[in-house]
């Protein structure tokens, strides 16, 4: 059997990241285009009759009608590694398909459409699975991401079975536990559904455009997230914190949890905000803020309903005995969540770089910059854009191999997030920003306008 998960997570880290197999483990197949693939994967999910296929209201109808729980899984259509990401895994594993056969199953391959006032997840992400009551209530979510290519510290075949586990001991004891499950939904958002942002509403309609390019008219899940920032930038507002830091990992107050479980504590970071919680590795976290925990993802939406400071409780068992003790979130605390491996970060580097991705200089590039104090920035240019509004500091002046060491006169944005987090808050559409760097031995400044 582990021989068998560890092929599935390796078939999942294909279909989802975009990694390749060894070439005597892959088979060469015809190509398609990303609209022949659509369309084809379409065809054979609604042939097969296993998922309902982009129809909520359906599942909802059939969910009251069986009594069953709904499984809803959204995953982005245009993305050709994410296209038959439930069929090749989900139901092939031996194991998770007699648990998935419990549920009535929904597959969302589009955004357009979709109701954010009930599905409100990490857009960031490209893989989401709801677990919900016909009434539409939440038992919780699976799914989560903190690296660009590596989703096994975030996700498992195993933790897919928990959390599915989980959801239907949720539902036997279904209205009883009701009120333990209001807080998984959160309030009314910015605009009902994504095609009414300002930025998405000239672009695209409520529905796929099957008769047409259907992958061009997909509102991707990120660009919910893009959309989010560019409401507040084009008014020349501050982009709140829970916008710029949604859904912070456990990883950001040092609670490590097993990926293959639904809450066991794998690691506590020392001194970290867990740490002082008294939490330990093999704690099982049974609640977080009164809610039950399926999955990692549950408690990542605790937190991103937290506050900017909060004193969040939490039950957990240790040695067969109930515990509770409180996560105490200092003032900050969110911001020590990374944003560079999001999607949407591209967007903000355009917003407030002008298209620059920095890095954090080595060591030895730090001591040619002059800058030994590792709390002082020392942000290297990897990468300049070339298009658009995205090449603005390539035209402005910028090259690959510069070293920030100022940013509108701060010198202690030490990570590229903590360059774009401030900058996204603090400099605002149309303001000026000067950036000093030093190229080679010299130390140079140039001003960059700040974009939407």
């Amino acid at each position: 059997m582990a021989i068998h998960l560890r092929a599935c997570v390796a078939v999942l880290l294909v279909l989802v990241c975009g990694w390749q197999l060894p070439a005597e483990e892959s088979k060469e197949k015809p190509k398609q285009t990303r609209e022949e693939k659509v369309r084809g994967d379409r065809e054979k999910v609604l042939a097969d009759g296993y998922w309902i296929y982009n129809d909520f209201q359906k599942g909802l109808a059939q969910a009251k009608q069986t009594g069953k729980p709904l499984m809803v899984v959204l995953r982005c259509i245009p993305c050709e590694q994410c296209v038959k990401l439930d069929e090749e895994i989900m139901e092939k594993d031996p194991e998770l398909r007699p648990l998935m056969d419990k549920y009535v199953r929904v597959r969302i391959v589009g955004t357009n459409g979709l109701d954010l006032n009930l599905f409100q997840y990490d857009y960031d992400q490209s893989f989401a699975v709801f677990l919900m009551n016909a009434d539409k209530v939440i038992y919780g979510r699976f799914g989560t991401r903190s690296h660009r290519t590596d989703w096994t510290s975030d996700v498992s075949i195993e933790g897919i079975e928990k959390a599915l586990e989980g959801g239907l001991s949720l539902h036997a004891n279904y209205p009883a536990n009701r009120n333990s499950l209001v807080d998984k939904q959160g309030e009314a958002p910015l605009f009902a559904n994504p095609e009414k942002f300002p930025s998405l509403k000239e672009k695209y309609t409520s529905a796929l455009n099957y008769e047409g390019d259907v992958v061009k008219s997909c509102i991707h899940c990120h660009q919910i997230g893009d959309a989010q920032k560019s409401f507040f930038r084009s008014q020349g507002k501050p982009i709140p914190d829970e916008y710029l830091f949604p859904y912070p990992h456990p990883k950001a107050i040092g609670l490590i949890l097993d990926p293959t479980q639904r809450s066991l504590v794998e690691e506590i970071v020392s001194g970290s905000i867990a740490d002082k919680a008294g939490l330990k590795k093999g704690d099982t976290i049974s609640t977080v803020r009164g809610q039950p925990i399926l999955s990692i993802a549950d408690v990542q939406w605790v937190l991103h309903h937290a506050g900017d400071t909060d004193k969040v409780p939490v039950t957990y068992k240790r040695d067969g005995e109930i515990a509770s003790t409180t996560l105490d979130l200092p003032a900050g605390w969110r911001s020590q969540d990374d944003l560079s491996w999001r999607v949407s970060s591209w967007p903000m580097r355009r917003m407030t770089l002008g298209g620059m991705v920095l890095e954090e200089a080595s060591p030895e590039q730090r001591e040619q910059a002059g800058i030994t104090d590792p709390a002082k920035m020392a942000l290297r240019v990897r990468f300049l854009g070339r298009y658009g509004d995205s090449a603005l500091a390539l035209k402005t002046g910028f090259k690959v191999g510069d070293i920030l060491v100022g940013y509108d006169g701060h010198n202690d944005l030490v990570r590229e997030t903590d360059l774009l987090a401030y900058a996204a808050k603090n400099c605002l559409l149309g303001e000026k920003v000067k950036i000093d760097f030093v190229r080679g031995n010299k130390r140079m400044s140039l001003t960059l306008p700040m974009q939407e």
